[in-house]
């Protein structure tokens, strides 16, 4: 059992809080990382994903010098059109590189099938999903009949995670986020308990149909599904400017005053959580433990 990351600030957190099984499910290039994540594999079981022979070297190179391995995955494009190298030959090629490098160890192969998630029919949303899984586990089984190493076949996110690891040949998946599900995951279709929120407390009763509270976009990113208001009925527009958050409502709201509080149901915990310091464990009404987010702008 492990953990992914995005980032190897990430790695560095979870490193150093004990944990040893390690995914940064992201390409780390340029000397400066590649050091760090040399330096970090001494102490853990870091794993990366690359796609691209002259990372490969460098990232070898680097574990040769220092005395140590890296394990390396190949990040498969199946369909998301972000990095990655295509299934088949071009994927090959690359797992053939890694293992013919020093220093650097094959582990297997990754994807993330996230062109899948605005697919909100289950049963294309699983077609689609099957597909995508299916181009890397047949390169996998590609790879293998060649005589390569791959143990780690990981796939599979918060948007996918119903489906995914039910599909033959995927050895882990990758998901995170839906712990706390969300306005955002709801609407992909996972059918989980929301377990995020944001506090705020009315600031300004302008009008009886315009609530002001102290959650604007420094709180609640924007962009993403919008946060639910948990409790107040009649909302025709929630919008936030950067510390202000503005509900508008179709009929008078006589309940709240300047000073209640109320709680949004978050639109995207993945971009929600970096912007806070610490988060409040919360059971039966009372704050039962709060938890630094030590993750928070591990961005390097």
């Amino acid at each position: 059992i492990g953990v992914t990351c995005a980032k190897l600030g990430e790695a560095e957190v979870m490193a150093a809080a004990g944990i040893r099984n390690i995914l940064v499910a992201n390409q780390i290039v340029g000397p400066q990382k590649i050091a760090r994540l040399v330096h970090l594999c001494r102490h853990a079981d870091v794993k990366v994903v690359v796609d691209n022979r002259d990372v490969i070297s460098a990232i070898g190179n680097a574990a040769t010098a220092a005395g140590t391995t890296v394990g390396l995955l190949v990040e498969v494009n199946t369909g998301m059109n972000r990095a990655g190298v295509e299934p088949g030959e071009a994927t090959i090629a690359l797992a053939q590189h890694i293992a013919a490098t020093p220093g650097a160890q094959l582990a297997g192969l990754m994807t993330w099938e996230g062109h899948t998630l605005s697919e909100r029919d289950l049963d294309r949303k699983r077609e689609k999903v099957s597909a995508a899984i299916k181009a890397l586990t047949d390169t996998a089984d590609a790879c293998r009949a060649l005589g390569l190493p791959i143990e780690i076949v990981s796939a599979g996110g918060s948007g996918t995670y119903h489906i995914t690891p039910f599909l033959p040949g995927v050895t882990e998946i990758e998901a995170g986020g839906a712990i706390f599900c969300d306005v955002t995951y709801q609407g992909w279709g996972i059918d989980l308990e929301p377990a995020l929120f944001v506090r705020t407390m009315v600031t300004s009763r302008p009008t009886p149909t315009r609530i002001i509270c102290d959650a604007g976009f420094k709180t609640l990113p924007r962009g993403y599904a919008t946060p639910h208001a948990i409790g107040i009925d009649h909302i025709t527009e929630v919008a936030f400017s950067a510390e202000h958050g503005i509900l508008k409502l179709d009929q008078p709201n006589t309940t709240l005053n300047v000073g209640d509080t109320f709680d949004f149901v978050v639109g995207y915990g993945d971009a929600t959580v970096f912007l806070h310091e610490q988060l409040y464990g919360v059971y039966q009404g009372t704050v039962d433990a709060i938890w630094p987010v030590l993750g928070r702008g591990k961005i390097r």
